[in-house]
């Protein structure tokens, strides 16, 4: 059954695992009824926790780690395990499509599990934990293209029924946060990137996306870093031809944190074939 979408996913804190108040996390719980009803034959995961100099695939047999990369949480949050099964098979598709699109060196990483950026969504997305996934890294050293261009390569995975997501944060400044407990108001920064970001998404300008340091306001701000950015570029990419964009959900954290998602979806059926 091959899939016509790929996402962008606002993954925000860890705290989503456990913290019922957080609603994104209402959103992540609807996916199969809502978003995709279609079950999946695997999961390509692009996670903004997972960043290495070269493009790099996690290769696992048998079930994955559940990795806890964060720290100073309660400690139920390191109990939880999302034993989805490794998908050794796609990691090797994607490496053998990233090697095709020109890529020179693609590395492999064995028994490397999922990390937070990828089992706190699919922990309520797909809660069985029985379709295997595979994840991708970011290369946060450089640009917005090369990342679209790594999406574009994965594009004919949809075609043999593969979700692709990325996995990060519309804004991620963790330095200016609201962790005061009050409820706060959007900070104007946050606010006007993320209002840039969605209508150029919507409007379709992936270029200006793919230069946003340039294009958007206070990009440095809003991505100190742009690790937690970087997972749209290769979601946009592996939507393939001229996507519609979709906003498929909305709200905010901590006054700066803002959950937004997005699906991609190829303005025309990929007809490739290899």
């Amino acid at each position: 059954m091959a899939l016509n979408d790929t996402f962008y996913l606002s993954h925000g804190s860890p705290m989503l695992s456990i913290d019922d108040s957080i609603k994104a996390r209402q959103f992540f719980k609807s996916w199969k009824n809502e978003v995709v009803a279609v079950k999946p034959k695997a999961i390509l995961c692009i996670s903004a926790h997972y960043d290495t100099t070269f493009p790099t695939v996690n290769v696992v047999s048998g079930p994955n780690d559940t990795i806890y990369d964060f720290y100073g949480f309660p400690s139920s949050m390191y109990k939880i395990k999302y034993p989805a099964p490794g998908a050794p098979e796609l990691a090797k598709r994607v490496k053998e499509a990233l090697i095709r699109a020109g890529f020179e060196r693609v590395d492999e990483e064995r028994g490397r599990g999922l990390d937070h950026g990828a089992w706190v969504p699919l922990m309520f997305m797909y809660p069985e934990a029985d379709i295997p996934v595979c994840q991708l890294s970011v290369q946060s050293h450089l640009n917005g293209t090369h990342h679209y261009n790594l999406g574009k390569a994965l594009a004919p995975l949809k075609d043999e029924g593969v979700l692709i997501i990325g996995s990060g944060s519309a804004t991620h400044n963790l330095r200016t946060l609201n962790r005061s407990g009050k409820p706060s108001a959007t900070a104007p920064w946050a606010l006007e990137f993320d209002t840039w970001l969605k209508d150029a998404l919507l409007q379709g300008r992936y270029d200006d996306v793919n230069d946003y340091e340039k294009k958007a306001p206070h990009a440095k701000m809003a991505h100190p870093s742009p690790d937690h950015f970087y997972p749209l570029h290769v979601a946009i990419g592996a939507a393939g031809g001229d996507p519609k964009t979709k906003l498929i959900h909305h709200s905010w954290d901590h006054g700066t944190m803002s959950y937004a998602s997005y699906q991609f979806t190829a303005s025309s059926p990929s007809h490739q074939s290899h």
